[in-house]
């Protein structure tokens, strides 16, 4: 099973949504390669990006759930680069 490498940025404008985000996430652990948040207190949102390695499924399962939270909205970019699994 090939899967592809992305980076989904996702702003925060309701801190209500943190929990769920989190707990959406932490769902998906297997998958991610790492996570930076920044708190923008000016601006009064928080913006993380995360890096993914998975399936087009599972990245926009991800991705859709995130993005349906209230307050927050999540946009992904694909690379071009796919991974073969070596585990199968």
């Amino acid at each position: 099973m090939k899967t592809r490498i992305a980076v989904i940025s996702i702003i925060v404008e309701d801190n209500t949504s943190t929990d769920k985000l989190n707990q959406i996430l932490s769902e998906y652990r297997d998958y991610i390669i790492a996570r930076m948040g920044i708190p923008y207190k000016k601006g009064k949102v928080n913006l993380i990006t995360v890096a993914i390695d998975a399936t087009e499924d599972v990245i926009n399962s991800l991705s859709g759930k995130v993005g349906r939270l209230d307050g927050v909205s999540a946009k992904t970019n694909y690379s071009n680069v796919y991974i073969e699994d070596c585990d199968n």
